[in-house]
């Protein structure tokens, strides 16, 4: 489904991603963690073909995102970290702009059920809470049915009932093929969703593999603690309390 060897992205002279390697199987879930900065949706955007990277490999269901980007993205769904909608636009001519660039897509009266959106049609988007847009943006990464969706920290806004209304409809997907690619900050998110995970730290992979993986080779008995770990988010957490006193 994802074939992605050495890829590495870089701005001017900063490498933001270096040689990361990684595949996806149908129905299989990765999530792609590091503190801020540590390269996470710039590797995203560089397996999309969207950013420039070099790369050793780079295949979605065997064929380049970048030389054949019409086919691959036919199957694919993208939600970014930040959507932006035009002023005045309303959450059903969202949808039926988002519906008319696919050939088939899913039931869009049960998809706004589903997320929580059902008789917010004629509501204009930017009225809508933070959490609102939030679902609509994976709303619509899902409305043609992809088999591969990239989810730019998923659950950002919302509330505990409607994080796990979203993690049950993902599950239920990835129970019947779905492939995902999440980054998220939460967790316990990450330990619902994902069946490996890769940690990135400035850039490099520094650990891959299963969350039970993750706590042995650490040493912890926690995710989050293993995470933060590898990572160094509470080492650079500390360090920038101690430049900001200074």
């Amino acid at each position: 489904m994802l074939q992605v060897r050495n890829l590495s992205v870089s701005y001017g002279a900063k490498k933001a991603v270096d040689r990361l390697s990684l595949r996806l199987k149908p129905g299989e879930a990765l999530g792609l963690l590091g503190a801020n900065g540590a390269g996470k949706s710039s590797a995203i955007t560089g397996m999309l073909g969207v950013q420039h990277s070099q790369y050793d490999e780079l295949t979605v269901f065997g064929k380049s995102p970048i030389h054949h980007r019409r086919n691959v993205f036919e199957a694919v769904g993208v939600q970014f970290q930040e959507t932006n909608f035009p002023d005045r636009l309303t959450v059903q001519e969202a949808c039926r702009q988002w519906a008319a660039l696919y050939r088939e897509t899913a039931d869009l009266e049960e998809l706004l059920h589903s997320f929580g959106l059902a008789g917010r049609e004629r509501q204009v988007v930017n009225s809508l809470s933070g959490g609102e847009r939030q679902r609509l943006a994976v709303l619509l990464a899902l409305i043609h049915k992809p088999k591969l969706v990239f989810l730019d920290e998923l659950t950002t806004g919302l509330d505990t009932k409607a994080r796990k209304a979203l993690w049950n409809r993902l599950l239920l997907m990835k129970a019947n093929g779905l492939g995902m690619v999440l980054t998220s900050h939460y967790m316990d998110e990450v330990e619902i969703l994902c069946d490996r995970v890769v940690i990135l730290r400035q850039g490099r992979t520094v650990f891959q593999g299963t969350v039970t993986d993750a706590m042995r080779r650490s040493g912890k008995t926690s995710f989050e603690d293993a995470y933060l770990k590898f990572s160094g988010e509470k080492e650079e957490d500390w360090n920038a309390i101690i430049n900001h006193s200074s």
